[in-house]
């Protein structure tokens, strides 16, 4: 999902960056206003970091990497995996790779666009209040992937066809199936993730509502 340096133009970068920081401060009021969510926040950037460097690979005018979208959003919730994003972009780019620095804004409104799209349209239901105890079902983890990761691949296909060099479709959909192996292995991660979550808060008295419960059929 990354755009490799020199596609786009000055003028676009820096309205992506201002696009992607106008994004991040209409949520940030709800995100101040609940403490326990900042420190959900730096779990959910730093679990993405160490996903990201866990496998990335240049495929053409983008790369692939393991991003783990639907472990970090049904462990941590929408806001902390939304600015967990983009902090972790931010880290990745800091300490391993100064280069995609350059497509900050555009790399991480390649991640939050969908997340947003797939948690206004159909996400909101998995965190409803009240929802009943159940046990993990693949349809809500592939239903999530499937829609976020479509996302991810459109908003590739949108940096390309505003790119300043002629990208061939080709380019796109070998990228897109590329991209395939690997978004069909995170619903696997997924689940063993929100298992491993399960088995950690299974001891506590004071549990409510776990990822694993919000996971239910509605």
């Amino acid at each position: 999902m990354h755009i490799e340096p020199g596609i786009l133009d000055a003028v676009k970068v820096t309205a992506a960056n201002g696009a992607a920081l106008a994004t991040l401060a209409a949520y940030s009021p709800a995100l101040v206003r609940q403490p326990v969510e900042l420190v959900k926040t730096a779990f959910a950037a730093l679990f993405f970091s160490v996903f990201m460097e866990i496998f990335h690979l240049p495929v053409g005018p983008s790369e692939l990497h393991l991003i783990g979208a639907s472990a970090v959003y049904f462990t941590f919730g929408f806001l902390p995996t939304l600015f967990g994003f983009a902090i972790g972009l931010l880290l990745q780019g800091a300490l391993f790779e100064p280069q995609d620095l350059l497509h900050l804004g555009v790399n991480s409104l390649s991640l939050i666009v969908p997340l947003v799209a797939v948690h206004e349209t159909v996400g909101k239901r998995f965190f409803a209040e009240g929802a009943a105890k159940a046990t993990v079902t693949w349809r809500r983890i592939m239903a999530f992937d499937a829609a976020y990761y479509s996302g991810v691949v459109a908003m590739v296909g949108f940096w390309l066809f505003l790119g300043e060099e002629a990208t061939p479709l080709a380019d796109w959909a070998l990228f897109a199936a590329s991209y395939l192996p690997l978004v069909l292995c995170e619903p696997v991660f997924t689940w063993v993730a929100l298992k491993g979550v399960d088995r950690l808060t299974a001891d506590n008295p004071l549990r409510r509502v776990t990822a694993l419960d919000r996971l239910a059929l509605a």
